[in-house]
């Protein structure tokens, strides 16, 4: 199974700074060490012509020449520097390769990603470049050219924050459903409307958060049969994230990325799977929730290999 990453180190931020960058490295060593059948491989840069599928041409301007108003910087979350650009671009780029793996394998992934608040014409909540929605445009134009069909895509989005962005960037399109699944108190506090959200209460622990799921995929399944599936496994629904706000535990999220896994499986739906927010008030812990996310992700695309014709 191919994992795609961004090189996170080029990016220093300042000290103290609440985004913990960390968390990618230590995620990728455990990978090595403990799933080494995975293939990890740096992710290519995403070109402006590519980000141009989605975000404004004054947009991608700004932030690859330092034009970034203060305002701006700081709603994205992150001072602007050279590190900053070349990480955006590689974490767009790695979706975009798992997406065109997964459309081949069945299932890939980017160890990081889900950047779902960032806007067409701007950026947000640490996310500077919406890598889902550049994927999904990009492999519905690839897809035209080769067979002159479109690609129905849909996005399962369970971070606990609302993939606004995303929701606004595929507003009223009918060849993108998203459904996101969220706190319905946290951040951003303006939603945005998705083909499909589920609001969830302050402190939702496994067992409501398991049944909101199926209901989710069970409406998704009546509205869409996609060709390919963008899953962003945030990790910041566990009880013991910073930002989070609900009470799921280690063993509800991995039921959690079971039970999506298995509905993509079931279906033969192609997925591109995304890590999303993870703000734990322990970092390890952020960290074990991923591994565990790719753990059985792992398992699921053993048994898509096996069950090819």
């Amino acid at each position: 199974m191919h994992i795609y990453y961004a090189a996170t180190h080029i990016q220093r931020l300042p000290e103290g700074h609440r985004f913990p960058m960390g968390k990618y490295e230590l995620l990728r060593q455990r990978l090595a060490d403990e799933l080494p059948d995975l293939r990890l491989a740096l992710a290519e840069p995403a070109s402006d012509g590519e980000l141009a599928l989605v975000h404004t041409p004054a947009y991608i301007e700004a932030v690859a020449q330092g034009g970034l108003s203060a305002a701006a910087q700081r709603e994205i979350g992150f001072p602007w520097s050279e590190g900053m650009v070349e990480r955006a671009r590689r974490s767009v780029g790695a979706t975009v390769s798992a997406a065109r793996t997964a459309m081949q394998q069945g299932l890939a992934a980017n160890l990081a990603g889900g950047t779902h608040h960032a806007y067409a014409d701007k950026g947000s909540g640490f996310c500077v470049f919406n890598d889902v929605a550049v994927a999904a445009r990009l492999l519905q134009a690839e897809a035209a050219r080769v067979s002159r069909r479109q690609l129905q895509v849909a996005v399962i989005d369970l971070d606990v924050h609302q993939g606004n962005g995303t929701a606004h960037i595929f507003q009223n399109d009918p060849t993108v459903f998203t459904f996101s699944m969220h706190g319905a108190k946290n951040f951003p506090f303006r939603k945005e409307s998705s083909d499909l959200d589920i609001e969830l209460p302050d402190a939702c622990g496994d067992d409501d958060y398991l049944a909101q799921l199926q209901t989710g995929l069970q409406q998704l399944a009546q509205h869409c049969e996609p060709d390919l599936i963008f899953y962003l496994a945030g990790a910041d629904p566990h009880e013991g994230d910073r930002l989070g706000r609900l009470k799921l535990s280690f063993a509800g999220l991995q039921m959690r990325d079971r039970m999506v896994l298995q509905w993509a499986g079931e279906r033969r739906m192609p997925m591109a799977m995304a890590m999303a927010g993870g703000y734990g008030k322990e970092i390890a812990d952020t960290v074990q929730v991923q591994i565990n996310t790719f753990a059985l992700a792992y398992e699921a695309w053993q048994h898509w290999q096996n069950q090819q014709p």
